[in-house]
């Protein structure tokens, strides 16, 4: 992975969504339900921002009539007007953040549901092109910095907007030219602040880049922790992970140093205002020409002012931010599926499974040229082939994870793209090399086969495939917990849950992608015994790499560049000489201890054929 330029800031895309359609459709589609308690927010904003005004307001008596003259029939009166406002302050801020934080928190959880079910419909290839970590990243990370960036966007727009008119209100009713030559320097912020606009979404974009990369690293170490730790491979995982954490940190720190700008810029004309107002001021007292409680009442509103004003000047630089994650979430949004139902399907019979001059291709490179075979109904049918052969990518056309470049594939006749998407993939059942178990009981993740399965139907698939002799010695049962990823359990008994799972399923094509080559001899013959069990009376395909597993086949494909090479059984394969038999010597004389390792050989060894 080549590193990113950490010195300016990545350049936006030249399709990118404008600021005010992403905010639009934010609002349209997630934040627009809830305006009934959006308008009790901005009321009690403006009540909150108004608090202000009215405490500079009350610093003039205060000073004139109270400190001054001596009149203390004002105190009491003074001491319990500001101490109402303070205290009606808090409570209007307090329900104001409620509300937000409430309607926030509902948003993001909503958004992060509709990117699972959205992604949950992409097709198989966008998976292959975005990592898991990135998109874990996408889910949680973009939507959880999204959620509190418009929270405080929101309570900032709202309370501080109302803040800074009501003390402007103070000021300029106190002295209109003491305010003017406070606001003197204001226009001269305006292109430094558009300027850094543009460097605060550059990096924030950059940063949440950084953030997925770190995600997606996290998720391989976690998932290949016994490769790291059998190769002792803990430094240089620990070293790659410092070096992306480094990446990120200095992507972070420039979004972070862009946003600390704008507040800065304030802070310098606030100094400039400051000066210019003491020095006029000052003498106009001095003069006679106004009192102390004015003088004080508008510099208190001068310096209350500073905090909305800075918090506001900051609001373009959230928006940015968040503008960066929007961004990235609706790439997520406006990703479309591929791969979908036909708009009038045709049913979908049992029959033969063919292919027929089938062509497909990962971009350029080419994977099936032209493939074509028929695997009979109800018999078993085997691949073998080299890696890259194109093995499993005939199981992903078959489910229509993919589907061809040109050429059908047919089921009973009917091609796969003219039938309903779910009513092909109820057809079919698949026990894969990696088993998919989910962090729940045995039993739950039996029933993902069919969810509508009574008990003594789960229970009878267990049993068929060997679950309850092991389930049965565990002090739960069918309700021990499997662990993430089935970590409670072995490879073998994690195979018998996934077998078990394809037998309540019931299906009628069943696919077989290599399940006992990470299996001892005892756990693949306990696998092995549940797999004929499942096989009988279905149609099977099966991808093999160690012979042992297929000699019983009805018929075996030996496949090489995308293309049937040989064909029959076991016997006839064996007698024909070709790269079948060769494989078979290797494996026979002890050098098949990696079979696939053995079947790459033995191919190298065979002539060319076209």
């Amino acid at each position: 992975m080549s590193a990113p330029d950490l010195t300016n800031p990545p350049r936006a895309a030249s399709g990118e969504m404008a600021p005010t359609h992403l905010l639009g459709r934010l609002w349209r589609e997630h934040v627009k339900a809830y305006w009934p308690r959006m308008i009790a927010a901005l009321v009690l904003m403006t009540i909150e921002g108004a608090t202000l005004g009215a405490a500079a307001y009350l610093i003039q008596p205060l000073f004139d009539q109270v400190l001054v003259t001596g009149n203390t029939a004002m105190v009491t009166w003074a001491a319990f007007a500001i101490a109402g406002i303070l205290l009606v302050k808090a409570v209007a801020g307090f329900g104001q953040r409620m509300i937000i934080v409430s309607i926030g928190l509902k948003v993001v959880t909503e958004l992060q549901a509709r990117l699972l079910n959205h992604l949950l419909t992409l097709d198989g290839r966008y998976f292959q092109d975005h990592a898991p970590g990135a998109l874990i990243e996408r889910v949680r990370g973009d939507t959880t910095a999204l959620q509190a960036l418009a929270s405080s966007a929101l309570m900032t727009a709202g309370r501080d907007t109302i803040a800074l008119v009501s003390l402007l209100v103070v000021m300029f009713a106190t002295d209109w030219r003491w305010s003017l030559l406070a606001l003197v320097g204001v226009p001269l912020m305006f292109f430094p602040v558009v300027a850094l606009q543009r460097l605060i979404r550059g990096f924030t974009h950059a940063a949440r880049e950084a953030a997925s990369r770190l995600s997606t690293q996290m998720d391989e170490i976690f998932h290949g922790i016994q490769s790291i730790k059998v190769n002792r491979l803990e430094r240089h995982q620990s070293e790659g992970f410092q070096s992306e954490v480094n990446r990120f940190l200095g992507q972070q720190r420039r979004a972070e140093r862009s946003k600390a700008a704008t507040p800065a810029m304030v802070d310098i004309m606030a100094a400039g205002a400051c000066l210019l107002v003491l020095m006029v001021g000052g003498a106009e007292i001095v003069a006679g020409e106004k009192t102390v409680g004015q003088f004080m009442s508008f510099f208190t509103a001068l310096a209350l002012v500073l905090d909305p004003v800075r918090r506001l000047s900051n609001l373009s630089a959230q928006i940015q931010a968040g503008r960066a994650s929007l961004e990235r979430l609706y790439e997520v949004l406006n990703a479309r599926p591929h791969i979908f139902s036909p708009a009038s399907p045709k049913p979908i019979d049992t029959g033969d499974v063919s292919f027929d001059n089938v062509h497909f291709a990962y971009g350029d490179a080419a994977v099936l040229n032209g493939l074509s075979f028929t695997a009979e109904e109800g018999k078993t049918t085997a691949l073998v082939g080299p890696s890259g052969a194109g093995k499993t990518t005939v199981f992903g056309l078959l489910t229509r994870l993919i589907d061809p470049v040109s050429g059908a594939v047919r089921i009973g006749g009917t091609a796969t793209t003219e039938v309903d998407l779910p009513d092909l993939r109820d057809r079919i059942a698949l026990v894969g090399q990696e088993t998919a178990l989910f962090d729940q009981s045995i039993h739950e993740n039996i029933r993902l086969g069919r969810l509508d399965a009574s008990e003594a139907e789960i229970r009878a698939a267990a049993e068929a495939a060997s679950v309850l002799e092991f389930a049965d010695a565990l002090p739960d049962g069918l309700a021990t917990p499997v662990g993430p990823r089935g970590s409670a359990l072995s490879g073998g008994q994690r195979q018998r849950v996934a077998i078990a799972r394809a037998m309540l399923r019931d299906a009628p094509i069943l696919l077989l992608d290599e399940p006992t080559s990470a299996l001892d001899a005892k756990s693949e013959l306990l696998v092995q015994e549940a797999l004929t069990r499942l096989s009988e009376g279905r149609t099977t395909l099966v991808i093999a790499h160690r012979l042992s597993t297929i000699r019983a086949a009805d018929l075996i494909l030996v496949m090489d560049q995308g293309r049937v090479v040989e064909r029959g059984t076991h016997t006839e394969l064996l007698a024909s000489g070709g790269v079948y038999a060769r494989l078979h010597a290797l494996q026979s004389a002890g050098e098949g201890a990696d079979p696939q390792g053995a079947l790459d050989h033995a191919d190298d060894t065979r002539p060319n054929k076209a």
